[in-house]
């Protein structure tokens, strides 16, 4: 008996190594394309296309950084993604947040299948919507403006989202609401004032995902954007790329490790909403 407890304990132990074995293999290729960009941002231009690569330059350089900004006006760009991201977060948070809140507190005959249609949704590749939206959007003028990349996070927010936080808006009680309409609040003022603090969490989650999403966004700039003064950073990497081709990949890895950096900054800061966020989603509803 002592021996099939000490074959089985051995055995867990293997599956466990094995497992990590395995987990730490799939983590090394996805995060050397990473490490190999922040390896050839440091590099000077003979050692960047050096074979087999080397992971630690031999001369560290910090040149590559200022010449790749100065080369395309990456201070524009910038400045262009962060009021399309800006502006797109804050719409996506609101429009997102109130309309699942109408979903989670108000029935109705129909509400069942509004929001089965609305999860439909998230079925359509976003290429079949692609031709209509670009008419819609020519005819109102805003071809080669930031406004399509802006206005829509005002109507809706995503299904995504709305499932999102519909699922954070059902678990907290009805109570709460009741108790504010005794004391006169409104629909409006319950919302604003007593669910959407409770839900924190959700919201920052959805707030990370869409700054994820606007700030790396390559297919919405390049399709409604024309002019270099309105080129997104995405876009801004594509033209630099196109420009210098491979002969100046030292100064694009530099540029690109500087267009990730705040993305990646803004995660690690909200890592902990981020996961309870998500965590709570999917044990509640």
């Amino acid at each position: 008996m002592e021996a099939y407890y000490k074959s089985k304990k051995n055995s867990g132990r293997i599956k466990v190594s094995l497992s990590y074995v395995i987990l730490t293999i799939i983590a090394v290729v996805f995060i050397f394309p990473f490490i190999w960009m922040l390896s050839t941002a440091f590099k000077i231009p003979s050692e960047a296309y050096t074979l087999p690569p080397k992971i630690i330059p031999e001369t560290f350089t910090w040149d590559n950084f200022i010449q790749g900004w100065q080369y395309a006006d990456f201070t524009r760009y910038t400045w262009n993604t962060l009021i399309v991201t800006g502006l797109a977060t804050i719409g996506t948070v609101l429009s997102a947040s109130f309309v699942a809140y109408g979903f989670a507190r108000f029935k109705s005959r129909y509400s069942g299948l509004l929001f089965t249609l609305v999860l439909a949704t998230m079925m359509l590749p976003s290429q079949v919507t692609l031709v209509p939206t670009y008419l819609l959007f020519t005819k109102l003028g805003w071809l080669d403006t930031l406004m399509p990349l802006i206005v829509p996070s005002f109507f809706g927010g995503g299904a995504f989202n709305i499932f999102l936080l519909r699922q954070f808006f059902k678990t907290i009680p009805k109570d709460l609401d009741e108790a504010a309409y005794i004391d006169g609040a409104n629909a409006f003022q319950i919302y604003y004032k007593i669910l959407l603090p409770a839900i924190k969490p959700a919201l920052i989650t959805v707030g990370l995902m869409s700054i994820t999403f606007h700030w790396n966004d390559y297919m919405s700039p390049l399709i409604y954007l024309n002019s270099d003064q309105n080129f997104t950073l995405a876009i801004g990497l594509q033209f630099f790329q196109n420009s210098f081709g491979s002969s100046q990949i030292q100064m694009l890895m530099a540029v690109s490790l500087i267009t990730v950096i705040p993305v990646l900054i803004l995660f690690f800061i909200g890592q902990r909403y981020f996961i309870q966020g998500i965590t709570m989603t999917g044990i509640k509803g």
